[in-house]
Parts: C-alpha cells; structure tokens; sequence
C-alpha cells in the first residue's frame, strides 16, 4: 500500500483492502522504504510478467488458481486490461476470505467489476466464499488438498483446462511433507499447468539467518524454510513432485531483468542510502516456476 502510494506502480484497488499507515516512521524504517519499495515492485513485475506470459500462450482460454491470496488485487488489475482468464479463483484461510468479502460487498469499486464479468445464474455469496461465472473466492486450508479440489470443484474448476497456480510467500509457511503434498496435487490433476513460487531463497547464510531470528521474535515459523537453501533447493522440489520443468532466479536478477527506464524512475523515487542491504535483502528472495504440458503448449 505504501510502495504504490509513492508510486511505484499503479493498483487503484489496494486502498480499499489496506489502510494508508497515519503515524509518523522512524527515520531507520524510513531509511529502509527503498529496500520494501523496490523489493515489492520487482515481486510485482516478476511475477506479473509470468503470469501475463501464461495468459498470452493460452490466449486466456485458461484458469488461474491464487494460492494463500489475502488482500491481492490482481482479478480487478487483469480486468481492467481485459486479460481475464476464464475462470480465476483465490483460496486462503475462511478468516481472511470472510475479511476479503466483507470489503468487497461494502465497496462499489471491488463489486462491480466482479457484476460486469458475470453471466449466467445468480451470483453466490457468503461469509466465507464468493461465486461469479469468472471470479471465486475459497476459504480453505491448503495444507488439506483432497479438500481443497472438492471446495475448487464445486466453484467449477475444470481439471481439462490450462492452470496456472500462484504461491507467493505462501509454501514456506507450511511443513516440506504438507508442501510437496499440494505440489504433488497440482502436477497430478492438471495435464496442462504452471506453478509459479516466489519465496525465501539462500536462507543458510548469516543473513538468512537473522531473518529468520526476526521472524521468530514475531512468533512467525517459517516451517518450510530448509527447503529454501538455494535455488537447487527450490527447483528440485518442484521437479520431485511431478512437475517436468522448472527453473529458479534470485530477486536481484529479476531486478537486472526489468526494463530500464522504469527502474531509474523508481530509483528516482526515495532516495537510496542502503545498496548492500537492498542488495542482500534481494538475494534472499527468488522467484521460481515449473510447468506440465501434455499439448507442447
């Protein structure tokens, strides 16, 4: 909320999920708003260009599944660029979901989108799911995936179309074998399918290290965290649970990737007096994805 508040890029949906922070900040976290800032935007970029990559491929005759989504915006920012897959669905606990809903009926900006794309019977909505013909949101536990796909399948996930499924900062959070679990899951129900995974990488170090020791103070586990030791770490698990091809890049090469003329201008943005930090910080985020394609798409 703060990085687009500044304007790092634009989501014109965010303010009605988040509420812009009042109280003045420390000059050492004011120190560190480059570091989230442009941390956040190259995460944004990286995995939006993927995505937009899986929806070009299967001209949007395809269905995106978003992991642990929380407060995302991204049905409405696909929307408003009519990049719409078929069907786009969002799973998180039924407490987050409950808040989600709780927003979006009380917002005209968030519901209206979601009445315009609809066709079809009536919109179904509770405390605890939302149903339109192009937008589902699921409360669910993703350590369970038998439930899960029946909680998907009765909002109308179709198994036969291309999937695209999006984990960020979400797999670390749950144990290796709960994991590989719905890894395994995903790679085994879809013949035609991309995983993409945007996590904690190189987390051995010593850096690695005090970040997971800061987490810890915030009694936050990071249960899957030995699996985030390299990128090696990163890609076999996704090769060991079913899927056939998968690579892994750290956040600082993400970084190198984006188009130039954009990074100077948000480079421009917040004055930058911590490079090795930010530099530190992106080599401990990495951005990995695989795919299962029986039609050589």
């Amino acid at each position: 909320r703060f990085a687009v508040s500044v304007g790092y890029w634009k989501d014109p949906y965010i303010q009605y999920f988040v509420r812009q922070a009042k109280e003045r900040k420390a000059p050492e976290i004011n120190r560190g708003k480059f570091v989230c800032g442009a941390g956040y935007y190259a995460r944004v970029h990286g995995v939006s260009y993927l995505i937009k990559a899986f929806l070009e491929k299967t001209e949007c005759n395809c269905q995106i599944v978003n992991l642990g989504a929380g407060m995302d915006t991204l049905f409405w920012r696909l929307k408003d660029e009519n990049l719409l897959p078929r069907k786009y669905f969002e799973v998180d606990f039924p407490m987050i979901v409950a808040r989600k809903i709780h927003n979006i009926k009380s917002k005209p900006p968030l519901s209206k989108p979601i009445m315009e794309s609809h066709s079809g019977d009536s919109l179904l909505i509770d405390s605890h799911s939302l149903d339109s013909s192009r937008y589902s949101i699921v409360g669910a536990d993703l350590r369970f995936s038998s439930d899960l796909e029946e909680k998907l399948k009765k909002h109308s996930l179709d198994i036969h179309l291309p999937t695209l499924l999006v984990a960020e900062c979400v797999l670390v959070y749950m144990t290796p074998q709960q994991s590989a679990n719905l890894l395994k899951w995903a790679a085994s129900t879809f013949p035609v399918a991309m995983v993409i995974n945007y996590e904690q990488v190189n987390m051995g170090d010593r850096f690695g290290q005090i970040m997971i020791e800061n987490l810890q103070r915030r009694q936050c586990n990071l249960a899957g965290v030995e699996l985030c030791s390299s990128l090696h770490s990163q890609r076999e698990r996704l090769l060991a649970n079913g899927w056939e091809n998968a690579r892994a890049i750290d956040m600082m090469k993400v970084y190198s990737f984006l188009p130039r003329d954009d990074v100077q201008r948000i480079e421009g943005l917040e004055f930058l007096d911590e490079k090795e930090l930010f530099e530190q910080l992106m080599q401990h985020y990495c951005i990995c994805w695989a795919s299962k394609d029986s039609s050589s798409l």
